[in-house]
């Protein structure tokens, strides 16, 4: 399997995010560089007008060769010592004020856990995250991807089934038992979350039905987060394949010129007057992978379904239509999800003719 290479369109207006060579990294928005160097311009500021207010006060009181002038020499010093005092503690208060504010910042949302949700009674295909994947069971290979993201800190198994936490412990994966009273994925991470003894930032929705998602489409969906404060949600988008344009198991994704989620689709979207597929339009592919800012997560179980949410069975239509932002990136991805039992011998001669194993 050839690496994914992450990246932006001009369509989506979000930048590039691209999985680099080992000399560059994926790259964000670097606040926190631009804050340091505002800081430091702030410090190098404070300490010039000190120097010139120095100056133009001993211009002003130059030294006198007579001694009568003592009285007038010890007033400037102390008039010089008092500036120096009021320059000098500005500086201080910008430096510790620097520091508490980048501490503050460095940490934002940089705590992650991913959750890889799994149920054994699916309505389309029962036992799903156990069928086997060339002689490994599926919900296997999901973990094994998500262990080599670069931006979890953890990485846990969420079931209500008892054959399916045998299994995934079976492997050596933390497992969560959760209740079998979760409607979907998103609330199988919140219990899960709730669970957990460390407190997280950011939960990444790691969909065990993707086995073989790649960890820089995980590391940039992170990123994608920590990176929009005004967003509670982010996930990826790949380009949609003609044959997959009417297949109801394929959701599709519209986004504004800023990279934000407009809204998700079973149906084709956008849908022309011909009805026919456009092959100059860029459609976009909904990836099952999702993050989300854990103190969004906590409130989303309470809130109630929405009419859109309920007519396309979507969970992220509930995030929009209570007015909640959503990030979304673009992503180069051969997506080979298992929604039904035809699509294991799909991925398997995917998987042979790349000599993946």
């Amino acid at each position: 399997m050839g690496k994914g290479q992450i990246e932006c369109s001009k369509y989506l207006g979000v930048g590039v995010f691209a999985k680099k060579k080992k000399k560059k990294k994926y790259k964000a928005h670097d606040t926190k560089s631009s804050c340091n160097l505002t800081l430091v311009r702030d410090l190098e500021s404070a300490i010039h007008s000190q120097r010139h207010r120095e100056r133009s006060i001993n211009n002003m009181n130059p030294p006198s060769i007579c001694s009568s002038s003592s009285s007038d020499g010890s007033s400037s010093n102390t008039k010089a010592w008092i500036v120096h005092g009021i320059v000098a503690g500005v500086a201080i208060a910008v430096a510790v004020g620097a520091h508490a504010y980048l501490g503050r910042f460095g940490k934002f949302r940089s705590r992650v856990v991913g959750i890889i949700p799994a149920r054994y009674a699916s309505s389309r295909f029962q036992g799903k995250p156990l069928v086997h994947i060339l002689g490994k069971p599926m919900i296997q290979r999901t973990w094994e991807m998500a262990k080599l993201a670069s931006t979890l800190d953890h990485i846990v198994v969420a079931t209500d089934d008892d054959k399916i936490a045998e299994c995934c412990r079976g492997f050596g994966a933390h497992v969560i038992m959760t209740s079998e009273s979760c409607r979907n994925g998103t609330e199988r991470c919140n219990e899960a979350l709730q669970k957990l003894e460390k407190k997280y930032d950011i939960v990444v929705n790691i969909q065990g039905d993707e086995p073989l998602i790649e960890p820089e489409i995980i590391d940039g969906v992170v990123k994608a987060l920590q990176a929009a404060p005004d967003a509670v949600f982010s996930t990826a988008v790949t380009s949609l394949k003609p044959e997959d344009a009417f297949d109801p198991n394929r959701v599709k994704c519209v986004v504004d010129n800023r990279g934000y989620a407009i809204y998700f689709s079973r149906g084709l979207i956008p849908f022309n007057k011909s009805g026919k597929v456009n092959p100059q339009f860029p459609y976009m592919l909904h990836l099952g992978i999702q993050s989300y800012d854990s103190k969004f997560l906590k409130i989303y179980p309470e809130l109630q379904p929405t009419p859109l949410q309920l007519e396309e069975d979507l969970e992220q239509l509930k995030v929009l239509e209570n007015g909640y932002k959503m990030k979304v990136i673009k992503v180069d991805h051969e997506a080979h999800g298992v929604d039904t039992p035809e699509d294991v011998e799909k991925i398997e001669s995917y998987m042979r003719e790349r000599n993946l194993s």
